[in-house]
């Protein structure tokens, strides 16, 4: 009830009254944005809008189809260290990808893309490990053969690494990845939604981007897997392929080593 200038009472107008509380409630949406701008709206603050988004997945699908450095080194852990270390590879190597994303959001890598120095420090620290990891599955690729025969005459089990190890040298390789950094940069930024908060959203993205190119390697790691599997039929025919897959991983190293600045 409300009380009018005679002094009377009205009862106010239903349709009126469900206005003005529809306006109130969206006093704080930007119109045409199809977001609040009111804190503490959970998914609406980190999610980009749909268009951002759509663009963003169709980019990234591209790009993570184009063969690159991890998917090379994928395949050459694939075929040194079977299937189970090179998808667990993978996913370290994803794990990077999401802490390099939470470092392009807070601006290191703008930072890191103008100094020189610090470029070239992680160029060579992940290059370095590279060549480590080659040259280790070259030295020991008579023991993938051995391994082969003890299990074909005594049926024990083949060693495998360890879990967190496989996983730890995958996440190794992608956080000594400048130029994953420096690209993260530059493409991240282009889809964020300027309606909404830009670091949160480009955590988001990198999540995804990281998701996608999990998804890619895991494929090209079951087919190199599957591979490995029909050379380890023989164990000269294995040795062969593990220091195939060594070689692979130190040509990158090198590359990685030899190659250009940021640009």
């Amino acid at each position: 009830m409300i009380r009018g200038a005679d002094g009377g009472t009205r009862t106010p107008n239903p349709l009126f009254t469900r206005q003005v509380r529809c306006q109130l409630r969206h006093a704080g949406t930007p119109a045409g944005t199809g977001r609040t701008s009111l804190p503490g709206h959970g998914i609406l603050a980190v999610m980009p809008s749909a268009g951002h988004l759509l663009a963003f997945l169709a980019a990234a699908a591209i790009i993570v189809a184009i063969p690159g450095p991890s998917l090379l080194f994928t395949i050459g852990r694939a075929l040194t260290v079977g299937r189970r270390d090179a998808l667990l590879t993978v996913a370290g190597n994803a794990v990077g990808l999401f802490v390099q994303s939470a470092l392009v959001a807070v601006g290191l890598g703008a930072v890191l893309a103008a100094s020189a120095t610090a470029y070239t420090a992680v160029k060579l620290l992940g290059a370095a490990y590279l060549v480590y990891l080659g040259a280790q599955a070259i030295r020991h690729r008579a023991d993938l053969a051995t391994a082969l025969r003890t299990t074909e005459t005594a049926g024990h089990a083949v060693p495998v690494t360890p879990s967190l190890r496989a996983l730890g040298q995958g996440l190794m390789v992608g956080l000594t990845n400048p130029k994953t950094l420096v690209f993260l940069s530059s493409l991240l930024p282009q889809f964020v939604d300027p309606t909404g908060p830009a670091s949160l959203q480009m955590v988001t993205l990198g999540t995804l981007f990281a998701l996608l190119a999990a998804i890619g390697d895991s494929i090209w790691a079951l087919g190199a897997g599957t591979a490995r599997d029909w050379f380890a039929r023989s164990p000269q025919r294995l040795g062969t392929v593990g220091a195939a897959g060594g070689s692979l991983m130190i040509a990158l190293g090198v590359a990685a080593a030899l190659t250009g600045g940021t640009d």
